[in-house]
């Protein structure tokens, strides 16, 4: 029983690595703003960025796919450990249990920066830490998410479109290469979680009403005329 309250332990701190607000935090530290009341009202790089400035919105962005990486190398390296201190069951095959804890972890941080507990489970839409995520477990899947993200910012300057390709490609990538099961679990949900959060964005995205790059949100020219 002691090593399945650890192990739920451990999946909870990899939720409250994602929670860590940071997009909100840069909003108060700077300005004493609430962020989620400007722009999108997403707490994530690309609101800072129209809200607060792209320095601002470079550390959130870098400190937002740490988290996500942050909580696979904690998995990674807590799983073993805890092993060590608390005798698992003797049904339980630790080689099998790895790479499904690194996978729930994975979860846990997407969804704790998605729906943080310090905001009244709200927040971003978890493309940074999903990135963060991809780079800890597979750098070359993350590389290819991310090289489509680029091409299609490049052509379109859509950051939500851009998002929701990449984390389409990240799902594509980990199915035809050589991963374990739970990895390519974790990377489906989790890149079918990223397309979620942006169902708004995808209705802007039919009507022609998203905003590309260096443009106001129509969250924000409403609320500019109130």
């Amino acid at each position: 029983m002691m090593f399945w309250i650890a192990s739920a332990a451990g999946l909870a701190i990899a939720y409250l690595f994602g929670a860590t607000p940071t997009g909100y935090l840069a909003g108060k530290l700077l300005r004493g703003i609430d962020i989620r009341e400007h722009g999108s009202r997403s707490t994530g790089a690309t609101n800072v960025l129209r809200t607060l400035g792209k320095w601002p919105a470079l550390v959130v962005l870098l400190v937002d796919v740490l988290k996500g990486a942050a909580a696979i190398a904690f998995a990674r390296g807590f799983y073993p450990w805890l092993a060590t201190r608390i005798t698992p069951p003797t049904t339980l095959d630790l080689q099998t249990l790895g790479p499904w804890a690194v996978g729930l972890a994975g979860l846990a941080v997407l969804l704790g920066h998605g729906r943080s507990i310090w905001l009244n489970f709200t927040g971003g839409k978890s493309a940074a830490t999903g990135l963060g995520v991809l780079l800890a477990l597979s750098w070359p899947v993350a590389l290819g998410a991310a090289a489509i993200f680029g091409v299609t910012l490049a052509i379109f300057r859509i950051v939500s479109l851009s998002s929701m390709l990449a984390a389409l490609t990240a799902i594509v990538f980990i199915c035809i290469m050589d991963q374990p099961l739970p990895y390519r679990l974790l990377v489906i949900a989790g890149g079918l979680y990223v397309i979620m959060r942006h169902r708004a964005n995808i209705q802007r995205l039919l009507s022609g009403a998203e905003p590309r790059l260096r443009q106001s949100s129509p969250e924000s020219n409403t609320a500019s005329k109130i």
